[in-house]
């Protein structure tokens, strides 16, 4: 059983729209480190759901809904209810449930309309449904901030891993350049989160994507300060072992952004299309994308190999069959002297104008003037 510790609280099950038992997750923090996590978007409630039993067959010790869980498309929340209820009750998944801790994000179909942000006038209510689904007490924080983000946190020290749940709807204002996505109070959450963090690996699930920047569809690039915001975000606060997590395109692939610029690159996944996926799709710009993008029905697992010195994390999306689709691995270096002690001297190198640059060993100059700017 792996150890976890929500800033929300958190016990993942069924709450008032189901009757089940609750899984609670454990607070304790010095169990063993996580091996393997799941992961997946795009799940139509009404619609075949293949991918539960290989799911389940994988035997992952968490399950991350990365966003449109259900497609209410209603701002009429008894239609709503009833759309997670039919999710709460499709056999494969309540296996899954029965196996091991869900938590999850949304995006726009379960937030309640296409492509909405902060005007949809049923969020609130919307927000206590999803929160309903994913089994949290109403004594949670949850139930009280405006958003759902929360974290959580999972493993012994040293060998910690934070998932960190973005909002990208609640607050998020109609695109543009200096468009924001998360709201003031998120942005401060996060800012603290990360700053506070003395995790290994920190996965930053976001149900929108943060890297890809060429097609026309919903991301972060819409977006252009948010999403520079949030980069100089996690390097500004040391965060080590940082990985995106999306959904929302109907396809897989995993991204890698680097540049002269950035002293470490970032990665991201994405998986989306549980129940329906862009099988027409031949071809999409992504500089960024390792490899090809896969367009069938998926799901992605992340494996966690822990070393003395690293962790490697072996990515993979697989297929409804269960064989994998794509596939990268990555390495972080574990922190030396133990996380707290190094981010403590990490936090003392800063750059001649006094910015705190405490990720990486060595720091160029233009990554210096860009987070600068």
């Amino acid at each position: 059983m792996i150890g976890g510790a929500g800033v929300a609280g958190g016990l993942i099950g069924f709450c008032s729209l189901a009757i089940s038992a609750v899984v609670p997750l454990s607070a304790e923090p010095h169990s063993d480190p996580i091996k393997r996590i799941a992961f997946g978007s795009c799940n139509r409630q009404n619609r075949a759901q293949p991918l539960w039993s290989r799911i389940v067959a994988d035997s992952p010790e968490l399950w991350i809904w990365l966003g449109d869980n259900i497609y209410a498309d209603t701002a009429d929340t008894s239609v709503m209810r009833a759309k997670y209820r039919t999710q709460l009750q499709n056999p494969g998944y309540r296996r899954l449930t029965e196996s091991c801790p869900v938590i999850g994000t949304w995006d726009d179909h379960d937030y309640g309309k296409n492509n909405a942000g902060k005007e949809f006038t049923a969020k609130r209510e919307s927000q206590q449904l999803l929160l309903d689904f994913l089994g949290e007490p109403q004594s949670s924080e949850r139930h009280q901030r405006d958003g759902i983000y929360t974290t959580y946190s999972y493993g012994p020290p040293g060998q910690q891993v934070r998932v960190i749940l973005l909002d990208t709807r609640y607050h998020r204002e109609p695109p543009g350049a200096d468009a924001d996505v998360l709201g003031t109070a998120q942005w401060h959450w996060l800012e603290k989160i990360l700053q506070e963090s003395t995790a290994a690996v920190h996965l930053v699930v976001s149900s929108i994507q943060v890297l890809p920047e060429d097609h026309s569809y919903e991301k972060w690039a819409n977006f252009p300060e948010a999403r520079k915001r949030l980069l100089k975000t996690l390097i500004k606060s040391g965060a080590a072992g940082v990985l995106f997590l999306s959904g929302d395109r109907h396809l897989a692939e995993i991204s890698r952004l680097r540049r002269s610029d950035l002293a470490s690159p970032f990665y991201e996944i994405t998986s989306s299309g549980m129940t329906h996926s862009y099988w027409s799709l031949e071809t999409e710009p992504n500089r960024h994308r390792l490899g090809s993008f896969f367009n069938q029905l998926n799901y992605g697992i992340i494996e966690f190999k822990w070393h003395k010195n690293r962790v490697v994390l072996r990515l993979q999306i697989r297929d409804q069959n269960g064989k994998t689709a794509l596939q990268e691995e990555v390495e972080f270096p574990l922190p030396r002297g133990g996380h707290c002690e190094n981010k403590k001297r990490q936090s003392n190198r800063t750059s001649g104008s006094g910015h705190i640059f405490p990720q990486f060993d060595q720091i160029d100059l233009a990554i210096a003037n860009w987070i600068s700017s």
